[in-house]
């Protein structure tokens, strides 16, 4: 059964919420007034990171890559607060700095494609009508540089190009949602310390925070952008 403070502060899903940037956005988030919940794919990650950021964070189990999953979810959001304010779709995998676009193992694109690209897509239509019961939907896809057709070149194929495709998903959506008032944008974290970026990043905190603006922008906001540090990114 809902709170009273459950049907007052904005809700707020986060993919990939048990470590790296997923666990400091969930945290900015709450220290912003939401609710957030925070999903992974165990239950005893999706339990730790609740238990450690604490009240304002509930933890759902969540594999994006399976629809029954992201089905369940929404029927679990709907039960306890019947809206959804933000989607944050950040949980990616295969940053594939081994690889070349020549030679690239095809089965490892797919793979990463089913997390980076089909995951958030699959989670969008899930819980779209979730987004359309709130007064202010956000949807936040967390995206890369490295998707830049301006600056692309050669490498990580399979994270590249699921990002590219990802880029291509919020410009669609964006156009589509519009008249829902659901703003949809594609954030750039930056290269951050984390175990997927790896030593000499910037700060997680500072990654964490651009897609937090996109989570939090007023109404007449950008839509449909790729930002970083909530400046736009070339295409």
């Amino acid at each position: 059964m809902s709170t009273e403070e459950d049907r007052h502060a904005p809700v707020a899903l986060v993919t990939g919420a048990n470590r790296g940037i997923g666990r400091e956005i969930a945290r900015q988030l709450a220290a912003r007034g939401h609710t957030v919940v925070a999903t992974a794919r165990s239950p005893e990650a999706a339990s730790a990171v609740a238990a450690a950021l604490g009240p304002g964070v509930l933890p759902l189990r969540l594999d994006v890559t399976s629809a029954a999953d992201a089905e369940r979810a929404a029927g679990e959001v709907a039960a306890r607060f019947g809206r959804l304010d933000v989607l944050v779709n950040n949980a990616a995998i295969t940053y594939d700095t081994w690889q070349r676009a020549v030679d690239a193992d095809l089965d490892v694109v797919r793979e990463a494609a089913e997390t980076n690209l089909y995951g958030p897509w699959r989670l969008v239509q899930a819980l779209l009508p979730l987004l359309r019961e709130s007064d202010h939907p956000r949807i936040v896809n967390v995206s890369s540089e490295a998707a830049s057709l301006t600056n692309m070149g050669g490498g990580t194929p399979a994270y590249n190009a699921s990002k590219v495709a990802l880029n291509a998903l919020t410009r669609m959506l964006a156009a589509e949602l519009h008249a829902d008032r659901v703003l949809v944008n594609a954030i750039c974290p930056g290269w951050v310390a984390t175990d997927m970026g790896g030593p000499g990043g910037r700060p997680v905190a500072a990654g964490a925070a651009g897609i937090v603006w996109a989570a939090t922008l007023p109404d007449d906001g950008p839509t449909g952008g790729f930002f970083r540090d909530g400046r736009p990114l070339p295409w």
